[in-house]
């Protein structure tokens, strides 16, 4: 018999509708798992196991009501889903992976915790990130390193790494993450686990810590396309004050309705070579794209390959500005000499940069996003999909990206890591992590699939066909 945590979050979440399940005994059942395991995965900051029981008791109180009172309740109501550290829940403690911010507690929900806890689902806690979410690993001052359960020895990436190695170890069915640069689709790679950046504009990232570059926004990860879509309906809509807002779907429909639907034939083009000169991609991560191409074409798509020129205006754009929000992000007086060497690195380039570099990096931004929507992918002439690696490389070890001694040269690795997912925080547009592809010694290698801006419609319902031609979530890291 499968165990509580082998169902999927809809499995999970109809059983609570139906009074097979309840909320009570799901939480309890992931809290253990959490105490008995979190102490080798480094995927929660902060665990809440008083405030779960509580949320989980009403929630429980609430599904015997709707069934008696014949009422539908929320597609996820009564899951545990945690949420990442970089996020603000009110009464709970937000460090954003800084010994700067350790007793740090918001007294205001993000928009986007105020919908999960609208939503019915149970907070298990506050998942592991590095310092403010810069680099793409999870290593802090705070707490052990998140990784992944594939490979011990190896990271479960950043910055959502701690809400990767929850989901991909069955601490959590899905989880809340975030994505600047990669950051949900980075782990989701290395700990075989599929994940959504949405659209800019998808998900609200007010009312407190608005981004103002609109390179970062909300997400889901989980194992299955459905739960993540499912996940995605409960963290969508703009609110009042957002500076951008993702076209709407059509009225009566739902993200998770898109992974029930069939593509049609899309246009796909298929990238191997990266956009940043001199790196250079894996084998391994090479013949993922090339084998998933393959499999596109065996199910009626159209795939063509195509090479763009290297140029790295937008790594340097992309710097500046990436360098600018390390400066602004808040740090309490005397706080400062308790940062991570990258972290002080970046915020020292970041005042550096001119108001007039910062606009300059901007415009190139909104340049990439324009000349992709009239030309590369142009409604009706252009691609439907982009294809290409998630990363340049497998699993990194643990430390083997971080340079406390040289974070300039550490900064270096990690675009070198990860050239190809910043595009789409750049432009906007929604990206997914795809875990169709294992090394021969059983690691996961992502790929990544781009769509035009606003349609995560078209890239969930492909990517529930890759799914269902070649399904991942049965396959379960060693020993977990």
């Amino acid at each position: 018999m499968a165990e509580l945590h082998d169902l999927t979050a809809l499995e999970q979440a109809e059983g609570i509708r139906t009074g097979e399940l309840s909320p009570v005994e799901l939480t309890e059942h992931y809290l253990a798992r959490i105490d008995r395991l979190d102490g080798t995965l480094g995927a929660f900051l902060t665990r809440t196991p008083q405030l779960a029981r509580e949320q989980a008791a009403e929630a429980e109180r609430a599904a015997v009501a709707a069934r008696r009172e014949g009422r539908a309740l929320p597609p996820l109501h009564g899951v545990p889903v945690p949420v990442k550290d970089l996020t603000p829940v009110a009464g709970v403690r937000c460090t954003m992976g800084s010994r700067a911010l350790a007793d740090h507690v918001p007294t205001v929900d993000d928009h986007v915790a105020g919908r999960l806890r609208a939503g019915g689902t149970i907070l298990l806690g506050k998942t592991n990130t590095p310092e403010f979410g810069l680099p793409c690993y999870t290593e802090n001052g705070l707490a052990p390193p998140a990784r992944t359960p594939w490979d011990l020895a190896r990271s479960a990436g950043g910055s959502s790494g701690g809400a990767a190695a929850a989901v991909a170890a069955g601490l959590a069915p899905v989880a809340h993450a975030s994505d600047g640069g990669g950051s949900i689709r980075i782990p989701a790679s290395v700990c075989g686990l599929y994940g959504i950046k949405p659209s800019r504009g998808r998900v609200s990232g007010g009312p407190v810590l608005h981004d103002i570059s609109g390179l970062a926004t909300s997400g889901p990860l989980a194992r299955t396309v459905a739960d993540a879509a499912a996940l995605l309906d409960v963290m969508a809509g703009a609110m009042p004050g957002d500076p951008y807002a993702a076209p709407p779907l059509p009225p009566g429909e739902t993200f998770a309705s898109y992974a029930l639907r069939d593509p049609g034939r899309l246009r796909i083009a298929c990238l191997t070579e990266t956009p940043v000169p001199g790196v250079q991609v894996h084998p391994d991560c090479r013949a993922a794209v090339t084998d998933t191409a393959a499999l596109l074409t065996g199910l009626g798509h159209e795939v063509e390959e195509l090479s763009l020129p290297a140029d790295d205006a937008l790594l340097i754009a992309f710097t500046r500005v990436w360098s600018v929000l390390a400066a602004i992000r808040p740090v309490p007086p005397g706080g400062e000499e308790l940062l991570m060497p990258l972290t002080r690195y970046l915020r020292e380039r970041g005042a550096e940069v001119s108001g007039t570099d910062f606009a300059l990096s901007m415009y190139a931004f909104r340049t990439l996003t324009q000349s992709l929507a009239d030309g590369l992918m142009a409604a009706g002439t252009g691609y439907d999909v982009l294809l290409s690696p998630t990363l340049a490389a497998p699993p990194a070890a643990v430390g083997g990206l971080r340079n406390d001694a040289d974070p300039q040269a550490e900064f270096a690795a990690i675009g070198a890591f990860t050239p190809f997912t910043a595009v789409s925080n750049a432009t906007g547009q929604p990206a997914v992590n795809v875990p169709l592809q294992w090394t021969a010694e059983g690691l996961p290698i992502g790929v990544m699939l781009a769509g035009r801006y606003g349609d995560e419609a078209t890239l969930i319902a492909l990517s529930a066909q890759l799914e269902q031609a070649r399904p991942w979530a049965a396959r379960k890291p060693p020993a977990w």
